[in-house]
């Protein structure tokens, strides 16, 4: 009888021991991770990017704002009606429009694993990132030569800091989908660097909305 007893007071006390663990198996560590374990890496990644895209944008804010401030001090120097070329900046926003676009149809080949489309949109998406960039230098380059360097007035500063910072930007995404492709042509497309380049995809767009706000407020307002 005491040995029946303790053998029913232990197989008790197993299924105790094995309900406060849990249930067992995959689904019940899966039921435990989300839980109280860490998120998955892809709602890491996100949230992480979007905080980094939402400083982007609080970064721009200010310097709109110093921009809207400063635009009328010229110092006696040229203002934006005398410097802007509206064709010019017309023919930099198409480029950059356009190559959004291509960029969400590689988003789009890639998810239906269509690779030539892939590399074929991502190609369009950077040589035209790259002939905004070089259109965005020959327009410093213009401004250079006629003296109306940053150094020139404050509307100036503000001008070349405001628009450079986005040059910068656009430059830093080149290189960043340089490398991207580089990694999918050796590696293939794994899920991690699908996570990457759709982060990089939400940057270029933003890129873009940005572009337009300075479009607005930059050359059309300052060329009236």
């Amino acid at each position: 009888m005491s040995a029946d007893a303790a053998t029913v007071g232990g197989a008790a006390r197993g299924a105790l021991a094995a309900g406060n663990r849990g249930p067992a198996g995959p689904a019940g560590s899966a039921a435990l991770e989300s839980a109280g374990g860490p998120a998955p890496v892809r709602i890491v990644v996100a949230y992480g990017f979007w905080i980094f895209l939402l400083s982007d944008i609080i970064m721009f804010s200010a310097l709109f704002a110093a921009y809207a401030v400063l635009s009328v001090q010229t110092a006696g120097g040229p203002s934006g009606r005398e410097l802007f070329q509206l064709r010019h900046v017309a023919i930099e926003t198409l480029c950059l429009l356009f190559s959004s676009y291509a960029c969400g149809l590689g988003m789009l080949a890639l998810e239906r694993q269509r690779m030539a489309a892939f590399y074929a949109s991502f190609a369009v998406t950077f040589a035209l990132g790259a002939t905004f960039l070089g259109l965005e230098l020959s327009e410093f380059a213009g401004l250079l030569a006629r003296g109306a360097g940053p150094s020139r007035s404050a509307f100036l500063s503000a001008f070349f800091s405001l628009v450079g910072l986005h040059g910068a930007h656009v430059t830093a995404g080149l290189v960043w989908l340089a490398f991207m492709l580089a990694q999918i042509a050796y590696r293939g497309p794994l899920d991690f660097v699908r996570r990457r380049l759709l982060c990089f995809s939400l940057f270029w767009h933003a890129l873009d909305i940005i572009w337009v706000a300075l479009l607005s407020m930059v050359y059309l307002m300052g060329a009236r």
